[in-house]
């Protein structure tokens, strides 16, 4: 009987191509399982805010409450900024200084300034909605991210905005293929510059949800800057009263 190799080398192909993307994840697939570990009920937590810069060291301590990423409230705690508060509510954030006891709506070209001195914007903290609806992904391949510690082994996704009115119109981010961690991410202008570069250190499990509990945040547009935030005593998905994100508690 004769073979003909041609089909046979057809055939081989077409199953090789499905094994490997039987292995492969879609990209929307991965972007979700970021969303699902990041995205919690209510969360609350003790936490640090290590701030490097210009060969200087400040460390702030806070108390913070979240509901559903759309409502927070944060209190520092730390001596220099003891009863500065903020309150989100939906995208209006408000902060209160201790020192004139007045309440002040932060909005306009405020939003892009830095909060408290560190790598994040005020800006950064009002995005309520989930990447995967504020982004397209593109699986961009995979690569071995060496950053803190030993290598893992990454898929790599490439986010273009959905919207022009959006504060980073791309991003990349690296995803452990073993446990779903995105272990670095990268933002960028529409120009292509890289802005910003977020990096996890430490990781902790709540019910079976793998969450970032100590990370790193470098602008790079602040030479020689980054910001260490640490959270300790976290507690995720107890009832919150509606009364601690109220103007009343940010004024109390």
């Amino acid at each position: 009987m004769r073979v003909n190799v041609t089909v046979i080398a057809v055939v081989l192909a077409v199953v090789m191509t499905a094994a490997v993307s039987a292995q492969t994840p879609q990209a929307a697939e991965l972007l979700r399982r970021v969303d699902d570990n990041e995205i919690y009920t209510t969360i609350e937590y003790e936490g640090d805010m290590i701030i490097e810069y210009q060969n200087r060291r400040y460390v702030k301590t806070m108390r913070a409450w979240g509901r559903e990423n759309n409502d927070s409230f944060i209190e520092f705690t730390n001596p220099e900024d003891r009863g500065t508060k903020y309150l989100k509510k939906g995208a209006r954030l408000y902060v209160y200084s201790p020192d004139t006891e007045e309440v002040m709506l932060i909005s306009g070209h405020m939003l892009k300034e830095s909060m408290m001195g560190s790598d994040m914007s005020y800006e950064d903290t009002i995005e309520n909605e989930k990447l995967s609806a504020r982004y397209d992904p593109v699986l961009a391949g995979s690569e071995t991210w060496n950053g803190s510690g030993a290598g893992r082994d990454c898929w790599v996704l490439e986010l273009t905005a959905k919207k022009r009115t959006e504060s980073y119109p791309k991003r990349k981010l690296w995803i452990d293929k073993a446990t779903g961690d995105c272990v670095h991410y990268e933002l960028y202008a529409l120009s292509g510059a890289k802005l910003k570069e977020y990096t996890l250190i430490r990781i902790a499990v709540f019910g079976g949800r793998r969450f970032p509990v100590e990370s790193e945040l470098r602008d790079l547009l602040r030479r020689g800057s980054k910001t260490t935030f640490i959270m300790r005593n976290v507690v995720m998905d107890r009832p919150i009263a509606d009364s601690v994100f109220s103007q009343r508690n940010l004024e109390r």
